[in-house]
């Protein structure tokens, strides 16, 4: 299993968060993004920078990624597209995007969508929180710790 971070839109605090456990359980982890960023010196962890565009560090992470990898990402539609191809998705805030749910998910995702095309205020997502770092931390935790009994 390898791991997959839409690093663009991702926090910093979530990043380093990835680094650590990156390197403390020795999983390659891959950041993609159209620009640079700072990552520590590790063999488990790589950069791809990809161009500038609508979706390209999206469509990058479906191509590269296989069955079985874990993709950090808060953009709904690329959790389905990694659902899709036999991935599992992890946001910023620790919600797991699974066969089960992510269907769902990008649903409301696109009727929040249709609703501001017709000028409803949506309100937008809540601010990122102290509490959502500790919520994607133990998510993180947990999903890897299933993995490895499964294996």
């Amino acid at each position: 299993m390898k791991i997959w971070v839409d690093a663009d839109a991702c926090p910093k605090v979530i990043k380093e968060i990835i680094f650590k456990t990156a390197m403390k359980r020795s999983i390659h982890t891959t950041l993609v993004a159209n620009s640079s960023m700072y990552m520590p010196d590790s063999p488990f962890l790589a950069f791809r920078r990809v161009g500038a565009g609508f979706d390209r560090a999206d469509n990058e992470i479906v191509e590269l990624m296989e069955a079985g990898d874990l993709v950090v990402t808060a953009d709904i539609p690329l959790a389905a597209a990694v659902v899709d191809k036999g991935g599992v998705g992890i946001n910023p805030r620790g919600e797991l995007y699974t066969t089960e749910n992510v269907k769902a998910c990008l649903s409301m995702r696109n009727f929040m969508a249709e609703l501001r095309d017709t000028g409803v205020e949506t309100g937008g997502p809540a601010p990122f929180k102290p509490n959502d770092r500790h919520t994607f931390a133990n998510q993180l935790d947990r999903y890897l710790t299933q993995r490895e009994r499964e294996d």
